[in-house]
This record gives structure tokens, C-alpha cells and sequence, in this order.
């Protein structure tokens, strides 16, 4: 997610940049979900807001994307034009109903 959210300065501090090769192995470390996706059997839910510019929905873009072409149960909630907080009281009402309906689905 380098260059899609806010954390450019942590990133480079914490992991350095990654395309230097010295860095590969700790960018590597922190992608584990990704490039072990084919090891994930849980029903998984995404769900973010379009502008979320602090955790961009790109990722969870990538690892619905990643899980469903492995016919892993997963749905992808994108609410338009949202940030990471501040939601509408509909898109509120929206994302706790779907979190229910997702927990009855696969803990009850």
C-alpha cells in the first residue's frame, strides 16, 4: 500500500523504501496476507469507505479480489464518497446491520 495512504514517512522509517533490495524482506513480512492468501479458508468481510485515505479500501480491494478467485466466502462493502470516520447515520445503520447479518451468517 505504499503511496495510497498517509504513512509514507513511517513506512520509510520502518521499513524502508520498498524497491531497495535490502528492504524485500521486511515489505515481504509486512504483505503476509497477501502472498498467503491461498491459505485463508474464513469467510471474510471488507468493508471501507471510497475516500478513506487513511486505510484506502485498496486492500481490501486486493484481498476480496485475492479470496474470491480462491472461492473463499467474501463480500466487498464500498460506501461512496466516505472517509475513515464521520459516516452517515445511513451508512451507520448500513454497516452494523451487514457486521450482524455476517456474525449470525457464520458464529451463530
Amino acid at each position: 500500500m505504499y503511496g495510497s495512504d498517509q504513512y509514507i514517512t513511517q513506512y520509510d522509517n520502518e521499513l524502508g523504501q520498498p524497491w531497495k533490495k535490502e528492504n524485500a524482506e521486511k515489505w515481504m513480512r509486512s504483505s503476509y496476507p497477501f502472498f498467503n492468501a491461498d491459505k485463508i479458508k474464513t469467510p471474510t468481510l471488507f468493508m471501507g469507505g471510497e475516500k478513506d485515505f487513511n486505510v484506502p479500501i485498496a486492500g481490501g480491494e486486493q484481498m476480496y479480489q485475492a479470496l474470491k478467485s480462491l472461492g473463499v466466502d467474501t463480500q466487498l462493502v464500498v460506501y461512496p464518497d466516505t472517509h475513515h470516520s464521520g459516516w452517515s447515520e445511513e451508512f451507520e445503520k448500513d454497516y452494523l446491520h451487514r457486521v450482524q447479518a455476517w456474525f449470525d451468517k457464520y458464529l451463530k
